[in-house]
């Protein structure tokens, strides 16, 4: 029995970067080996075990066979004599096909066992797929655009690339499930620089079959004070690039990404206008949230950005009452941490357009000012005040939060009247 740490982990170690977790494969034992030895098996398709102290994740050294389509469509084969050139050869990337040995004190020793350059790669700063089997999975065309975003100086070997387009117009992409697709966009999102993840996926096609809200915002002209050469497709990218940069939250970067989806239906008469984009971009989103799986939080926030965006942009005009039925319509009152993140992709937004990346968004100080006299409002001793005429609490609560927004703000005003400070 031999164990070796495989994949990311050896990919991360020759990068010079910290390795988070690894992969463990062994190879030339049997279950019943490992089960004597106190490993504890979890494995389904096909066997993985538990190490009795760490917990860590040891499979055997397998092989794998396509026999139907879609990413359940394998049929996998382990004994003691599949090598582990075998097992490193139904890798997705030359660079995550490399192994070195485990001594028996868990540390790494030995060589590299590099069978398909996967060192030669890493020095070229290049993503190149093992062998045809490649094309076998559809989720790796989804790992390789996550990695484009988490390796930014990497670039696709031509011919992966066009390996990628014949399994997306074979049909391989519709098969993948909609979790597993969240599951490695949501990744995405996170890794440095999303943008070349979508960028990737729209080049070889499956943008359009995975994502096609989005994938239409390509070609469609921003409003004619813009950039002409940042179209709406290109100004999301740099909103969610923004987002990254700032480390926010998946909530917040997926709300970046789907905050315009609208125009991408915006009649052709009309551009480069995009009159009520925001209800057909709520419109859009709620659907692909259902097709998508996409947990509650993610959505919540996303609809409300798509729905909200152009108002919390506009509230440098907007007067105390208006401010305090914005709060009261995004639940900023009762949900202020989701309201923060809500500004947050405002920001971002406002500020992923060509020369505005380092402009401020007085916005959001204004309503980050607003919110907290709102909320200062004791609404119970305002209830107790109209104890007799229920009916008129909600706007007796709705006016006092009126007036103390007002009063921050330096001024009683009007509804709609302009802030001239």
């Amino acid at each position: 029995m031999n164990i070796f740490a495989v994949g990311g982990a050896i990919r991360d170690d020759l990068l010079g970067l910290a390795v988070m977790d690894r992969d463990y494969v062994v190879v030339g034992a049997t279950p019943e080996q490992m089960v004597a030895q106190g490993f504890r098996p979890v494995g389904r398709d096909f066997p993985v075990f538990l190490h009795p102290q760490t917990q860590a994740e040891y499979a055997l050294a397998r092989t794998e066979r396509k026999t139907a389509a879609g990413y359940h469509g394998f049929v996998f084969h382990y004994a003691p004599d599949v090598t582990l050139e075998e097992d490193l050869a139904r890798r997705d990337l030359t660079v995550n096909a490399m192994a070195r040995a485990i001594a028996p004190d868990g540390a790494l020793h030995g060589p590299v066992v590099d069978p398909y350059g996967g060192r030669r790669d890493l020095a070229a700063r290049v993503f190149r797929h093992v062998g045809p089997a490649f094309a076998e999975d559809p989720v790796r065309i989804l790992r390789i655009a996550r990695f484009a975003a988490r390796f930014t100086d990497f670039t696709v070997a031509p011919e992966t690339l066009t390996l990628m387009r014949r399994m997306v117009a074979a049909g391989e992409v519709d098969a993948l499930v909609p979790e597993r697709v969240w599951q490695e966009i949501a990744r995405g999102l996170m890794e440095a620089r999303p943008s070349r993840m979508f960028a990737l996926l729209r080049e070889c096609g499956a943008l359009a079959r995975i994502l096609p809200e989005v994938d239409r915002l390509y070609g469609v002209p921003q409003r004619a004070d813009y950039h002409p050469e940042v179209d709406t497709g290109v100004h999301v990218m740099m909103v969610v690039d923004h987002a990254a940069r700032h480390g926010y939250a998946l909530a917040v970067r997926f709300a970046a990404l789907t905050h315009d989806l609208g125009k991408g239906t915006t009649a052709a008469d009309i551009l480069p206008r995009h009159i009520g984009h925001e209800g057909r971009s709520v419109d859009l989103l709620k659907p692909l949230c259902e097709r998508l799986r996409v947990p509650n939080d993610c959505r919540d926030l996303a609809v409300l950005v798509a729905r909200e965006h152009g108002n919390i942009h506009r509230v440098r005009e907007t007067g105390a009452a208006a401010l305090v039925r914005l709060l009261e319509r995004c639940d900023g009152i009762r949900k202020p941490g989701r309201f923060a993140e809500a500004l947050q992709a405002c920001e971002a937004d406002a500020r992923g357009r060509l020369g505005f990346e380092g402009s401020a968004y007085p916005q959001a100080a204004r309503l980050r000012e607003a919110l907290i006299a709102a909320r200062a409002v004791d609404a119970g001793a305002v209830a107790a005040l109209h104890a007799a005429q229920p009916a008129r609490i909600k706007d007796a609560v709705h006016q006092a939060r009126v007036d103390a927004v007002a009063a921050a703000l330096g001024k009683v005003e009007d509804d709609g009247s302009p802030d001239h400070r």
